[in-house]
């Protein structure tokens, strides 16, 4: 696992965050939560890359 990993993942974190309070403050709740739902898909394909990733390399330690 990469260090850019976590910072990637802190980086969207944290725009997806400020974002979410400046569409809330200006009263657009569904656009702000739409916003927080895009964020956690973006992160979850990120996730979901890096559990591929280390399935295959368990594969080919293990040879199955």
């Amino acid at each position: 696992m990469d260090v850019n990993l976590l910072f990637k993942i802190a980086g969207i974190g944290i725009i997806v965050a400020v974002l979410h309070q400046i569409l809330t403050k200006a009263g657009r709740e569904d656009q702000a939560m739409m916003t927080t739902l895009a964020g956690v898909v973006i992160v979850l394909t990120i996730v979901v890359k890096e559990i591929s990733t280390l399935f295959a390399t368990v594969r080919t330690v293990f040879d199955l």
